[in-house]
């Protein structure tokens, strides 16, 4: 009985996931339904997506399993979360959406006028894309193992056929009205066992949280290990505020808005949604800290949230809670997963199986095939490598690929919308430098990681000194190359700063 309910409530969730997926599917019979929705998703309906896909694994699981393993500095996660949003909408969100694009490498190569800049942005989407899905991956393998004993390698393989058949069979126009769904679904299945674990923890006489160590609820205990705690709570924060900003299936939602106000409004619905959602996974490392202060053999911290319901409540209602929280750990891979699947797979199909996307001209039939052969290659590479791949914990892999989307896309977006200076040859230097330097920086602490010291740290911090060196690198050979700042910067800058209702239709 105790593997059989929370299997039978994550079978719901696919099977609601892929209904509604099919119910998008009879929306989609465009290009622009496949990449962005047709332009056409309100802002109270894409706020809801954004969030269902944004609510990743390291949310749902992670963030619980670093506060109970680490300490309450690990809040500092959620906070990042948020305030990447907050950083998207004051400089980037409406400009985006006016830039007209499909994709995070079609903005790149219309500021820029470049194909080698454009061919850059593609490899670095598929780079933080699939660096992205691994945690993903792994973490439905580690939730699917716990509650049902199946081995590991069948989460992942569950999440990425439902995500495949979605993507592949409706695009964006599909995904946006899972992905919709699926933030409140994980919203209730978060909040609902939270208040009843609330209740049964002041009933069973209010056992006291038993922190693993003295520095477990101090300042900077949580990245104290490390023996530079100031450096590493400043470069996660980092990392997360402007990661956000530059992650490729954060962006193309954007683009999914009728306009720039949209667009704002989107956002500014997305920082409540995600507020709201982030009040709960706290409550989980401090109950667990309550009735589980020590994890069984085996078990990682990332576990925490599913093994509370029994931990507190042995029966029935233990079993039921931690089937609600099951499927909702599972609607959290599969939304995250769909939102990065679409990213990639858009990218490959442009950039790699043809060379310009398919303007709706009568080859829609082409175009669509185009996408749905990207989309299986879009998964294959991250769910082998997540059978290859030792898990570092959801939370810490998703922050590595944070660190890589602040130094490579924030700096060419902030710049890019901001900055007439910026220059071609500039642009492709501050992408090497922060790409070359944050993935040899993430790929160390992935394959051969941790390391101690100061090595250590930096490594496993990147975003701290990555991000201001790729900057450095973009203004300084910006400013030493004027002859190249595309002819028609001006041009590209009044239409990212112009209201819609101000230009000429």
């Amino acid at each position: 009985m105790i593997s059989e309910l929370p299997v039978a409530m994550i079978t719901l969730v696919c099977l609601l996931t892929l209904g509604v997926g099919a119910y998008g599917l009879r929306l989609s019979r465009h290009t622009s339904d496949f990449y962005v929705a047709g332009r056409a998703v309100s802002p109270r309906r894409n706020a809801s997506a954004i969030s269902g896909e944004y609510l990743s694994a390291a949310s749902f699981l992670g963030v619980a399993g670093l506060v109970y393993d680490k300490g309450l500095d690990m809040l500092w996660f959620p906070v990042g979360y948020t305030v990447g949003y907050v950083v998207l909408l004051v400089l980037v969100a409406a400009p985006l959406r006016r830039s007209g694009a499909y994709t995070l490498p079609d903005f790149a190569e219309a500021r820029l006028e470049s194909q080698l800049i454009r061919r850059l942005s593609s490899l670095l989407v598929v780079a933080i894309g699939w660096l992205y899905l691994l945690p993903q991956l792994q973490g439905a393998g580690l939730a699917l193992q716990r509650v049902s004993g199946a081995p590991a390698w069948v989460g992942g393989l569950v999440v990425t056929v439902v995500v495949v058949v979605n993507v592949a069979a409706g695009g964006m126009r599909s995904i946006t009205l899972v992905q919709a769904m699926q933030y409140w679904l994980k919203l209730t299945a978060i909040s609902v066992p939270a208040f009843v674990l609330v209740a049964v923890w002041f009933h069973a006489g209010r056992p006291s949280p038993q922190p693993p160590n003295p520095t477990w609820a101090e300042p900077g205990g949580g990245f104290g290990a490390s023996g530079h705690a100031l450096y590493s709570t400043w470069s996660t924060l980092l990392a997360l505020a402007l990661g956000t900003m530059g992650l490729p299936h954060v962006l193309v939602r954007f683009y999914t808005n009728p306009d720039g106000r949209d667009a704002r409004r989107t956002t500014v619905s997305v920082i409540a949604l995600l507020g709201l959602f982030y009040v709960f996974t706290p409550l989980y490392a401090v109950l667990g800290r309550a009735f589980l202060p020590h994890l069984a053999p085996g078990d990682q911290p990332d576990t925490i949230v599913l093994n509370l319901p029994l931990a507190a409540s042995p029966g029935t209602l233990g079993q039921v809670l931690a089937a609600v929280l099951a499927g909702g750990a599972f609607a959290a891979f599969l939304s995250t997963a769909s939102g990065l699947v679409v990213s990639v797979a858009g990218v490959i199909d442009q950039d790699l199986l043809r060379r310009r996307l398919a303007r709706v001209t009568g080859n829609d039939a082409s175009s669509i095939n185009g996408f749905r052969i990207a989309t299986g290659l879009a998964v294959v590479v991250p769910y082998a490598a997540s059978r290859l791949v030792e898990p570092l914990g959801i939370a810490t892999t998703v922050g590595l690929a944070f660190a890589v989307a602040a130094a490579t896309f924030a700096p060419l977006l902030v710049l890019g919308v901001w900055w007439r200076g910026l220059t071609t040859v500039g642009a492709a230097a501050g992408l090497v430098v922060g790409g070359v330097s944050a993935t040899l920086a993430v790929g160390l602490t992935i394959l051969a990681g941790p390391f101690d010291g100061w090595a250590g740290v930096l490594l496993a911090q990147p975003a701290a000194w990555c991000t201001p060196l790729a900057v450095a690198a973009t203004v300084i050979v910006s400013l030493a190359t004027p002859r190249h700042i595309p002819a028609g910067t001006v041009r590209t800058l009044i239409r990212l700063h112009t209201p819609e209702s101000v230009l000429p239709s």
